[in-house]
């Protein structure tokens, strides 16, 4: 019995046990059925129309409802989607670069009707029927793929287009990179306005230096008629009048026989009495003959008297006295470069012994042989200059026009004796108190100053410099309507302001006798030009 009563218990255990996993097993084997019949009836179920979409339930596995919706998911739609944004990002940009082409009102028609056109373009594109409507055409259709690739196609090239229109066109609205090459383009103007300047200052002054055809042919045709005729171009006594203190005399400096007429005729022209004036002409002994023959196959009229002088003969005018002329002969002329210019001849530097050249005169006109003579000019000689030396108009304004400008202040000798805010004033027309200039020595000054300046580091080359040193304090200001200057490279100077001038003075280098004169002004000159002189017409100046 007690045999039996074990076996039966361990019977009964055994099998209980074995019952419990078999159940397990058939339970999840049947789950299993289950689940995997769900899924089949699931992927074999097609989906609902678009306009009658299932509706998951709100409750189960959150991970099933994202398989699911991924399964019903079309990629060509994605595609199209991403297609038709890339194109109405870009009808956005488009339209946004032609209104501001619009707004800007600038010469860029053609851009805007590019533009126009483009975004019309892409709304055409987007505006074709792309999307699938029908679920069977899902998988066996191959006609919406073929369609959508043809329109990404389409697309693609339309953007591409408008990338390249914008990047083209961005210059154009930009400002900053408006501004960049506006700045570019000024940086380059103004390198190309430099040089151009440059060889303008450069051709100008060879042309301004250079002795015109013309002017040469003149010289030659006056000298060949006095050796052709020496009897009627004797040599004349120097006549009374030249010494007389009470008329009025001017001082004349100059090779050039047609300026120096001009200078002349405008002066007798515009005298309310000629008879009273008295030129002072001097040349150097290559041209005085041709000075001397002018006169007098062309006598001034109305009274006038001209005499006619060489440099040469003025005895007192030797290297021994004269510093200039020392330097030029001195070792050092060959090496100073300012001494070499033509400024630095002897003719120039004549205004410097005015006293000296006219020892029985009070008062002197010194004038250039650039300037015309447009009204009378006898007041000068009554003009009180308060025991002044020269009379001169001043030529600053601003900054402009300083003793800073035309002498070396970091000279310490220059630096001492001159103030550097001091008011240059200008050559061509200036009346001059001879007998104050003896009272100041200013020749003396002059020398004392020249012979300082043998190096030439004192002052700029020119002639203003050594007056400006040599009348320091000693210089009366005369009113600007006595002498308007700048005719020869400004060609703004207002008509009004020259028809009021008592002289006008072309200085620079565009004078009134050369091609290369300013066109406006050069009628001035010219109407004072003897035109009836048979040798101004045979060597045909241009006038």
């Amino acid at each position: 019995m007690a045999v039996a009563a074990r076996g039966g218990r361990g019977s009964f255990g055994g099998g209980g046990l074995r019952n419990i996993v078999s159940y397990r097993i058939f339970a999840s084997a049947l789950f299993t059925i289950l689940f995997i019949a769900t899924i089949s009836v699931l992927l074999n179920t097609n989906p609902a129309p678009p306009s009658h979409d299932s509706v998951i339930p709100s409750s189960g596995n959150a991970y099933m409802q994202r398989t699911f919706l991924a399964l019903k998911s079309d990629p060509l739609r994605t595609r199209l989607d991403l297609i038709n944004k890339q194109a109405n990002d870009h009808i956005t940009l488009v339209n946004a670069y032609a209104a501001y082409a619009r707004k800007l009102k600038l010469d860029i028609s053609r851009q805007l009707r590019m533009f126009d056109d483009l975004a019309r373009n892409f709304s055409d594109l987007a505006a074709r029927p792309g999307r699938r409507t029908a679920p069977e055409d899902e998988v066996e259709g191959t006609g919406d793929e073929d369609l959508v690739r043809q329109l990404e196609k389409e697309v693609k090239d339309r953007v591409k287009i408008a990338r390249l229109m914008i990047a083209e066109s961005k210059e154009s609205y930009d400002n900053q990179i408006k501004i960049q090459k506006l700045k570019d383009t000024i940086f380059s103007v103004n390198e190309l306005l430099v040089k151009a300047k440059k060889n303008g200052q450069v051709a100008s002054l060879i042309a301004a230096k250079s002795i015109p055809k013309s002017l040469h042919c003149l010289a030659m045709r006056l000298v060949e008629e006095r050796i052709a005729h020496p009897d009627k171009y004797t040599e004349e006594e120097d006549s009374a009048e030249f010494e007389d203190p009470s008329l009025y005399h001017y001082a004349i400096f100059s090779n050039n026989v047609i300026a120096v007429s001009v200078v002349v005729n405008s002066a007798v022209k515009n005298a309310q009495e000629p008879w009273k004036h008295v030129f002072h002409v001097v040349s150097d002994r290559m041209n005085v003959a041709a000075m001397k023959v002018w006169f007098k196959m062309r006598p001034v009229g109305g009274g006038a008297r001209v005499e006619v002088k060489a440099v040469e003969d003025y005895a007192f005018l030797n290297s021994s006295y004269v510093p200039v002329l020392r330097q030029m002969e001195s070792a050092n002329y060959g090496d100073n470069a300012k001494i070499r210019n033509p400024k630095y001849s002897l003719l120039n530097h004549l205004r410097f012994y005015l006293p000296e050249m006219y020892p029985k005169l009070h008062r002197i006109l010194f004038l250039d042989d650039d300037v015309v003579v447009q009204k009378d000019l006898s007041a000068l000689w009554r003009i009180d200059l308060d025991g002044k030396v020269n009379g001169a108009v001043e030529t600053c304004f601003g900054s402009f026009h300083r003793y800073a400008h035309y002498l070396n202040f970091s000279n310490s000798v220059i630096r001492e004796k001159f103030n550097p805010k001091a008011c240059a004033w200008a050559y061509g027309m200036n009346i001059f108190d001879l007998d104050a200039w003896r009272r100041e020595k200013c020749t003396d000054q002059y020398h004392y100053w020249q012979n300082l300046n043998e190096d030439g580091t004192l002052w700029k080359s020119g002639m203003l410099p050594p007056g400006l040193i040599t009348f320091y304090s000693t210089t009366k200001s005369l009113d600007k309507s006595w002498h308007v200057l700048g005719l020869g490279y400004n060609p703004s100077i207002s008509m009004d302001e020259i028809n009021h001038a008592a002289v006008i003075h072309f200085n620079g280098n565009m004078k009134p006798w050369l091609d290369i004169a300013i066109n406006q002004f050069k009628n001035l000159w010219t109407k004072y030009v003897d035109n009836d002189m048979e040798f101004v017409q045979v060597c045909n100046f241009g006038l």
